[in-house]
């Protein structure tokens, strides 16, 4: 378990720091950071088209087995980011390799969750996903800072150094007798039903709030007559509060209620409206702690209950999804706050984030009518 906590939390290391370390690569070979946005665009869009299909392509080989050969997949094309930014290629290349690298991320964690319900009995899942969850949020921390840090040596280096410790997975993770990943090669049909659609719709609606804070930080901070420096003002309190609420979940051990779930939805949905509001940055920041508190529990939850619904021998390709849904809830987001206004930005992703609570708010009700 300890391997695999260790490899979970460096696995997302290249997400977490590619925005400032392809920024930094960006500006010394074009001049302009856009760039690395352009890179990170790349890498998220080929995350959400590659997920399914490479899980399914990867179906016959056991989990640990795909797993590494992914992980060893992105790390070769972030080491190509490396040379190519070395010799000066053209910076479409770049973006290329970015979106190669991107490609096996959702498929790689969705054999990344499902070798944990292999090694965790099921009493202790909850534990096991509070810590993963802690130690997620740690890296998003710690990576960004960490990146920029050796951008200021070399960007290449730090494309580098984010390749090395995202390549950790493939020495670390552990070889249990998992099942072959066969099933799901021959498995026919979708496995989206109702039930999880509805969750799925959660991850996305909770990926794009979060990253309208993170994404929006800058420009929160500049909307607020603040220095850009100062972004952190809403980023810092938003993972110290996601970290807060990893530990709670930790300790806890237990699979929430729904109509916790309810509550947790609506505590987010309620930091989200309050962003959008743009009152103040006190009430902003207020907003990011709700944010962060629940994020944790609420993911956590979604894995257990996806867990649950999936067929066993498609669980890689439910965790997949999983990814893939948060991962479009970051692009959309992004797309808001890069076509219309900060405000109304912020208002499309609160809208989103109510219709989510709505739906589970209305399946709960349903459900304890039956």
């Amino acid at each position: 378990m300890l391997r695999w906590f260790i490899a979970s939390g460096t696995f997302g290391v290249p997400q977490a720091a590619g925005p400032i370390a392809f920024a930094l690569v960006a500006l010394s070979l074009t001049g302009d950071a856009r760039g690395g946005a352009a890179m990170m665009l790349a890498m998220t869009l080929a995350q959400v088209i590659g997920a399914i299909p490479i899980v399914r392509l990867t179906g016959g080989l056991r989990v640990a087995t795909a797993l590494k050969l992914l992980v060893v997949l992105r790390t070769v094309a972030l080491v190509g980011i490396a040379l190519l930014a070395t010799t000066e290629a053209p910076f479409a290349w770049l973006v290329v390799s970015a979106a190669i690298a991107g490609s096996v991320n959702g498929a790689a964690f969705g054999y990344m969750r499902a070798l944990l319900s292999q090694l965790a009995p099921a009493e202790r899942l909850p534990r096991a996903l509070g810590i993963a969850a802690t130690v997620n949020e740690t890296t998003f921390v710690l990576a960004p800072v960490a990146a920029s840090g050796l951008g200021t040596v070399s960007p290449v280096f730090a494309i580098l150094a984010l390749a090395a410790l995202g390549a950790v997975p493939a020495v670390l993770i552990p070889h249990v007798d998992a099942m072959p990943g066969d099933g799901l090669r021959r498995a026919e049909g979708s496995v989206l039903g109702r039930s999880m659609l509805l969750w799925l719709l959660c991850a996305m609606a909770g990926g794009a709030t979060v990253a309208s804070i993170e994404i929006g930080a800058v420009a929160l901070a500049l909307n607020f007559g603040y220095q850009p420096a100062l972004a952190i003002l809403f980023t810092v309190p938003l993972c110290v509060a996601s970290v807060a609420g990893g530990i709670w979940v930790s300790v806890r051990n237990r699979m929430a209620s729904r109509w916790v779930v309810v509550a947790q939805l609506f505590i987010m949905a309620s930091g989200a409206g309050l962003a959008a509001l743009n009152l103040s940055a006190v009430t902003t920041i207020i907003a990011t702690i709700l944010i962060g508190a629940v994020l944790a529990p609420l993911s956590t939850y979604y894995s257990l209950v996806l867990d649950t619904l999936a067929p066993p021998q498609r669980r890689a390709e439910v965790f997949a999804l999983q990814r893939t849904a948060n991962a479009t809830g970051v692009i959309f987001a992004s797309a808001a706050l890069t076509v219309v206004s900060l405000s109304l930005a912020l208002m499309l992703v609160a809208s989103l984030m109510i219709i989510a609570t709505g739906a589970v708010a209305l399946a709960s009700a349903r459900h304890g009518e039956r």
